[in-house]
């Protein structure tokens, strides 16, 4: 019998700093923190040394408008609405960063389809449901700075916020819980359990456990709430392919975390500040 990954209970939360410090898992965490960060500022000067005809740093007057009359903005999760890439620091955590850190960056590159990625990264990481709830107690999320403030502002301005994320429903929701943004407007992947709490797989009916499944998360959200015009935020390929004629308008690269060369040339408008967006829709 399957179970669904659950959240940490207020007791696990409250584990000790000192003793979540002290564990073995925490120097491969910040050697692999280390590297990303390398690869990140080597990504960031591709960007900026790209040619005149790349990034749009600066939003036209079209991008702007659309931007200021969405009537939902979607946001990708990982190295976008945080600044963690969380599938990484689980696996981390699990002793196992290097090898699914190479496997996420080639699903976000977009050279491996998403659901092949997603396979073979978790099974990799055979994340159990005790070690996740351990992860979740030791990790709380990391907010991109000017998050809070950009969904307050959307909100404040009727605009529906969602999650569209190739994450995980267990890491996700405290975080949309804590910003007020409903459970059910959060598209993202559930880790499956065996009755012993052993890794079992993932749920594949998810619309975001597969390549294009983004968009398909956006045509439903349109359907069930009747919206026309929809905005999609995030850093990766799977996030670029969500800007369909049917699914998302536009699409905002965003490159403060990590910096993907091919998905800047093709955005409709790139930022490196969350702020910048919450600045534009009242400038």
């Amino acid at each position: 019998m399957l179970a669904r990954a659950g959240l940490p209970s207020a007791a696990a939360r409250a584990a000790p700093a000192a003793a979540r410090l002290s564990s073995p898992p925490l120097d491969r965490r910040q050697r692999s923190r280390s590297q990303r960060q390398q690869h990140q500022q080597q990504q960031q000067r591709l960007v900026a040394a790209m040619a005149t005809d790349g990034p749009k740093t600066e939003a036209s007057p079209e991008v702007l408008a659309y931007w200021r009359s969405a009537e939902a903005v979607c946001f990708d999760v990982d190295s976008t609405f945080c600044e963690d890439e969380s599938i990484d620091e689980i696996a981390a955590f699990l002793g196992v960063g290097d090898q699914v850190a190479a496997m996420t960056a080639k699903a976000m590159g977009g050279s491996v389809k998403f659901e092949d990625a997603l396979a073979m990264r978790l099974g990799i990481m055979q994340p159990s449901s005790a070690k996740l709830g351990e992860f979740l107690a030791a990790h709380p999320p990391r907010l991109s700075p000017g998050i809070p403030e950009l969904v307050a502002a959307l909100q404040s301005r009727g605009t529906a916020v969602f999650l569209v994320s190739g994450g995980f429903r267990a890491v996700i929701h405290p975080i949309a819980q804590s910003l007020g943004i409903p459970l059910d407007r959060v598209y993202a992947n559930t880790i499956q359990f065996k009755g012993d709490g052993s890794y079992a797989g993932f749920d594949a009916s998810e619309f975001t456990s597969r390549s294009g499944g983004k968009a398909a998360a956006i045509r439903e959200i349109k359907r069930k709430h009747g919206f026309s015009r929809i905005v999609m935020v995030g850093d990766g390929a799977t996030d670029l392919e969500a800007r369909t004629p049917d699914a998302a308008g536009i699409f905002i690269g965003y490159g403060g975390v990590v910096a993907r060369p091919t998905i800047a040339a093709a955005a409709d408008w790139y930022v490196y500040r969350i702020a910048d967006l919450t600045d534009a829709l009242d400038a």
